[in-house]
């Protein structure tokens, strides 16, 4: 007897309505997420790109400059010129690295960790309630799509393990 489900997903045609429909929810949702952080990063004269900074700071702590360059996908100077501004306000600490000294490893003071709490946690809170209204199912669907969407072999394969590598 054929497999019905395996079936079905060789029969998924996806229309150019299908497509667009879900390019447009990706604009929505990002729009939703990113709403609430934006006004907080506004209270401080930040903007999205001091956001990310602060996010993956804080997701890896001690992470090198050269690191959160390759992740974020930005020009040395337009990084410099966040970092800058984060590290003369307090919110992160450049340290040399052990072996090398002119490495630079980023963490997030107190003060940073307390900032990207209170920008994260409405996203936490968010995908946390999209995650349980989908179920299990859907939540490994959504990680392959969105795994499905990136163009580096090297960052779809962070993601191809149950647990997210570091870097």
């Amino acid at each position: 007897m054929p497999d019905i489900k395996s079936a079905a997903n060789n029969l998924l045609f996806l229309r150019e309505e299908e497509l667009r429909q879900g390019i447009e929810l990706l604009f929505y949702a990002y729009r939703d997420f990113t709403a609430e952080p934006d006004l907080m990063l506004g209270r401080h004269g930040f903007g999205r790109a001091h956001h990310r900074v602060i996010y993956f700071v804080g997701r890896y702590p001690q992470m090198t400059v050269t690191e959160l360059l390759g992740i974020l996908r930005i020009t040395k100077q337009s990084l410099s010129r966040v970092l800058s501004q984060l590290v003369r306000q307090g919110f992160i600490v450049q340290k040399p690295g052990p072996r090398d000294r002119r490495q630079r490893l980023l963490e997030l003071t107190p003060k940073g960790v307390e900032l990207e709490r209170a920008l994260s946690e409405n996203q936490r809170q968010r995908v946390a309630k999209a995650y349980r209204e989908a179920g299990a199912q859907a939540v490994e669907g959504f990680r392959r799509v969105m795994v499905g969407i990136l163009t580096s072999e090297a960052d779809r394969a962070k993601f191809a393990r149950a647990t997210p590598a570091r870097r």
